[in-house]
């Protein structure tokens, strides 16, 4: 069998718009970012900051934290789209969790407050097994089920990994979902302080990806999942190949003469087995830093025609860090389905290739690249259903 044929037939998606794929398409398609001022921030816990959290809610029964009922509400969900869309479970069904920062509402309850007394049973909520485990249970799965860790990129790197399982005939179908709720008081701050962060103003006055004026990303949440399958009727999209690689250059700054993030692109090119002609948008990492936007750009410029349009939807979901490339997989995914890309809104002159708006699709493939902190490179190529 062909990589043509794992589809993409199951979404599910937990994010600042709220639980549920459709809260995510419609924000989206607002044009208004999830972020909203919310308080307890700053060095002192007395500011305000444009986050986009995710709200509370989900079942109380899948666990006593945003990150476990997230995560086991967006992988019900995926499961469920992907049954009503024609997809029945083989008998090895892999789960694969993209984590970087995984229970922090719990690790910080611990610590802080709880260190001494905590049950045994409340203790092993804090174990990244333990979602997992109860998802597989719920379910009856029986294949492999593991985390996945690679920066911002893991969402990228998690796609490929259920790719070589399904190629590999490990799995007969793979659930995979991307999870994170870490946008806690402590970690924004400190991302401010790297200077990435920007959580002062309004998000689409701060993050402009490939416009003038851009000054970093809003921090936001989520929990993404994805059910991919060759026994896909009715798929959202394929997915066609990728690559990943590392700089091996710096700890937070990509390597500026970019030949690892070139070799990656030229590498998920040909394990996809396309040509750079056919790529018609390029769903960049796009998190509204001047490396990142130089880096991403080139790509576009040296590798795609003039026709390819580049988009990031950071502006409006915010950066989800270990999510981050997952939820930017599902607006591709989702984007083939409804015919339409709810790129945000130009604010400030930019990059000629630059999507603004509502954005029609046509067909074409889209090459979705993701350069995560500590130099790790994915971009991960997808094609339209027909």
């Amino acid at each position: 069998m062909g990589s043509r044929e794992i589809g993409i037939c199951g979404i599910g998606a937990v994010t600042g718009y709220g639980w549920g794929r459709e809260p995510f398409w419609e924000g989206l398609a607002s044009g208004k970012p999830a972020a909203v001022l919310t308080g307890g921030y700053g060095l002192h816990r007395d500011e305000s900051a444009w986050v986009a959290r995710v709200p509370d809610g989900g079942d109380p029964a899948d666990g006593p934290s945003r990150f476990s009922r997230a995560m086991r509400a967006a992988a019900r969900e995926a499961i469920a789209d992907a049954g009503e869309r024609g997809w029945a479970p083989g008998g090895r069904v892999g789960l694969l969790h993209a984590v970087v920062l995984g229970e922090v509402d719990l690790w910080r309850e611990f610590y802080l407050t709880r260190e001494t007394d905590l049950k045994p049973r409340e203790y092993l909520a804090l174990m990244p097994s333990t979602p997992m485990s109860t998802l597989m249970q719920e379910y009856g799965f029986h294949g492999p089920a593991m985390n996945v860790s690679a920066m911002c990129a893991s969402g990228n790197a998690g796609l490929l990994t259920a790719k070589a399982w399904l190629d590999a005939g490990i799995v007969d179908d793979v659930v995979f979902v991307a999870t994170d709720l870490s946008a806690t008081p402590e970690n924004v701050l400190h991302f401010a302080r790297l200077g990435v962060a920007v959580v002062d103003d309004e998000p689409l006055e701060v993050c402009r990806p490939f416009q003038e004026g851009s000054r970093g990303f809003p921090a936001g949440e989520a929990s993404v999942a994805f059910v991919l399958s060759r026994n896909a009727t009715s798929p959202y999209a394929f997915t066609l190949g990728g690559a990943m690689s590392h700089d091996a250059h710096h700890v937070t700054s990509v390597d500026p003469g970019l030949d690892q993030v070139r070799g990656c692109f030229q590498d998920a090119l040909a394990n996809a087995k396309v040509p750079a002609s056919a790529v018609r948008f390029l769903n960049a990492h796009g998190p509204g830093t001047a490396q990142c936007d130089r880096a991403e750009a080139a790509m576009l410029e040296e590798f795609f025609p003039p026709e390819t349009g580049i988009y990031s939807v950071k502006p409006l979901v915010g950066h989800c860090q270990g999510a981050a490339s997952a939820v930017e997989l599902a607006v591709a995914a989702l984007g083939y389905d409804r015919g339409c890309l709810p790129a945000p809104p130009a604010v400030a002159a930019g990059h000629p290739q630059l999507l603004s708006g509502h954005t029609p699709v046509g067909g074409g493939l889209t090459v979705k690249s993701s350069l995560g902190m500590g130099g790790h490179n994915s971009v991960v190529v997808l094609a339209p259903p027909a």
